[in-house]
């Protein structure tokens, strides 16, 4: 990396919703509709699920909780295919999709800049990628680590690495990997994976219930200058 260049991280990986964008409850509707196709009800998953949780562990729990036991390995392939076939109608319909503030300038810039973009995010990898498409966000993310690859955060969020370590041909220090998401659960999944945490007020929670998680960056959106790598 040139001099001029080591100011900037080596990889990014970002969540996806509430970080990149908002898709105005498609990802719950399409769920409630799963659900009842599935079991003959809708079930609320906001009522058994915490916000951050691998899209896997979102079955799983929704539906122990709601029909008192976990589901066999049949149901739930049958109850993510259901989400899945459903998921990219409900993003399309969605009159409170969004993308949030400052994303559309920063991805182009880090592109251009010639660091590695890539999700960590809990969704399976054809949740993220039906979600981002609307946008016409795909093209800047080269890889990632999926609630698909791994129901741990940790666990995603390692594999991500690894994956932009394939893509840069050579091992990449941890101090030069940010992870951005809008969750206590996102920088908990980076400070687990020893990667360096930014963590956004964009979604649920505020500056200090995330300076509280231990971030080592709070913005409140990603219109603020972008953290750099730290001397080392």
């Amino acid at each position: 990396m040139a001099a001029a260049d080591h100011h900037l991280p080596d990889a990014v990986l970002f969540d996806v919703d509430g970080t990149l964008l908002d898709t105005g409850g498609a990802g719950a509707r399409s769920w409630t509709w799963a659900f009842e196709e599935l079991v003959g009800h809708p079930v609320d998953i906001g009522a058994y699920t915490d916000a951050g949780m691998t899209d896997p562990v979102v079955a799983r729990k929704t539906f122990e909780a709601d029909m008192g036991r976990p589901p066999t390995k049949r149901e739930m392939a049958r109850l993510m295919n259901l989400y899945l076939t459903v998921l990219p109608d409900n993003v399309e319909a969605s009159t409170g999709y969004a993308v949030l503030p400052g994303v559309g300038a920063l991805l182009p810039r880090l592109c251009e800049q010639g660091v590695l973009l890539g999700l960590t995010s809990g969704a399976v990898e054809a949740a993220a990628h039906i979600k981002l498409g609307r946008a016409r966000l795909n093209h800047y993310f080269t890889f990632g680590g999926y609630g698909s690859d791994s129901p741990d955060r940790v666990e995603l969020t390692l594999r991500a690495r690894r994956r932009a370590e394939e893509l840069a041909g050579e091992p990449l220090p941890a101090r030069r990997v940010f992870v951005v998401g809008d969750t206590p659960l996102d920088v908990q999944a980076a400070q687990g994976a020893g990667l360096v945490s930014v963590a956004v007020a964009t979604h649920k929670f505020d500056r200090a219930a995330l300076e509280a998680s231990g971030a080592d960056h709070v913005l409140d959106d990603l219109t603020q200058p972008f953290p750099t790598v730290a001397p080392g």
